[in-house]
């Protein structure tokens, strides 16, 4: 058995480019920041934060969600899993490139009063005909309030 699943949590790092094909399918690129805070050592040693950058890949629905609501510093929860591909580049050099090809998002953080708390979104299987964002809702969408400060439940 063997596994191939990716979460990250992390900040778009500029806005997402949508390419759309013949038969109307779309695919949306975009780089997605993840930090790991820096700490001092218990003996004194300054460990500076360390960001690495993923390549991220939304086909269809997931693509069209992000073209609507996804920007340079949103705040995003992406799973789906790591894929790998080569190419030559224009000198002849081989360049690797590895992409996460995400099969759920979710927007964090403040979002707007049209995407709704929690706004999250999923793709249909690739097999699909037309795949469609799936949006979940709040169980009691009179309970929140999209002026409050924060999104917490407590």
């Amino acid at each position: 058995m063997s596994v191939n699943k990716v979460i990250l949590i992390g900040n778009v790092g500029k806005d997402p480019e949508i390419r759309y094909f013949d038969n109307g399918a779309a695919v949306v690129n975009f780089p997605l920041a993840t930090t790991e805070r820096g700490y001092t050592a218990a003996n004194g040693t300054q460990v500076p934060d360390r960001t690495e950058w993923h390549n991220i890949v939304l086909w269809r629905g997931l693509a069209k969600v992000a073209e609507q609501y996804v920007k340079k510093g949103t705040q995003l929860y992406i799973e789906g899993k790591i894929r790998s591909r080569n190419y030559d580049d224009q000198q002849g050099i081989k360049r690797y490139v590895y992409e996460i090809y995400a099969d759920s998002m979710e927007l964090l953080g403040k979002r707007s009063a049209e995407e709704g708390p929690g706004a999250s979104y999923a793709s249909q299987p690739q097999h699909a005909p037309s795949a469609q964002p799936q949006a979940s809702t709040p169980a009691n969408p009179a309970a929140t309030d999209a002026s409050s400060d924060d999104d917490l439940p407590f």
